[in-house]
């Protein structure tokens, strides 16, 4: 593992603890579906790194718990059923942005939700799927070198690394539909659409996951 130097930890975050800890944060619209099950999957499958994830939404359905099938595939997708069972929506707001260094929106909508709070947030807001979309070529050892080359300060590697994934943004040819950069709403639907969000959304998880494995490895 890294031996990470903290000098320069307020460098352009003034609110952030003095703590390596990378903050990521997910957005969708009631904090119920999509958002908590990508939470709590990267909460999952990040371990032992030192990253902490949350999760808010646009027009939460304040302090109400995971909906029972978005539940129900966290558990099949690896998720302890008490980090589900423990959720309780809450609206996003200013202040969850003020320290994330990584914001996955569910949608486009979502990402202009959350730049529209948040202006000084737009440089690290993806939404999940673009983000899949920007990394899947990058190969693991341009993200090493990307990371090393920003030091040892764990918030300026995430930054570089983010910072190179978004100027691919024109390069690469934007999808021929654009929904193809969101994750379906599942919200009262049926449990294949449950399904049909699911299966959009885990590709992007595990284009992330890699992504962070690669920037502090």
């Amino acid at each position: 593992m890294l031996d990470l130097d903290l000098s320069g930890l307020f460098d352009h975050r003034d609110e952030r603890s003095v703590a390596p800890t990378i903050q990521i944060l997910t957005v969708c619209t009631g904090n119920v579906c999509r958002s908590p099950l990508a939470e709590q999957l990267l909460r999952t499958r990040l371990r032992p790194l030192d990253v902490a994830v949350s999760s808010a939404g646009t027009r939460a359905l304040i302090d109400k718990p995971m909906e029972p099938d978005a539940a129900h595939l966290a558990a099949q997708l690896g998720v302890a059923t008490d980090d589900s069972a423990a959720h309780r929506a809450r609206w996003l707001n200013e202040s969850h942005l003020r320290t994330p260094d990584l914001v996955l929106a569910m949608s486009r909508e979502h990402r202009r939700d959350i730049v529209e709070v948040s202006p000084a947030a737009i440089r690290s807001v993806f939404t999940a799927r673009e983000f899949e979309r920007l990394a899947r070529d990058v190969p693991e050892a341009e993200i090493r070198t990307t990371a090393e080359a920003a030091g040892t300060n764990p918030h300026a590697r995430v930054r570089a690394v983010l910072d190179l994934l978004a100027s691919r943004r024109g390069q690469l040819e934007v999808p021929a539909d654009p929904f193809d950069d969101d994750v379906i709403d599942p919200y009262r639907r049926s449990w294949e659409t449950y399904q049909l969000s699911a299966a959009q959304l885990l590709p992007a998880i595990g284009e992330i996951v890699r992504v962070l494995r690669a920037t502090f490895a």
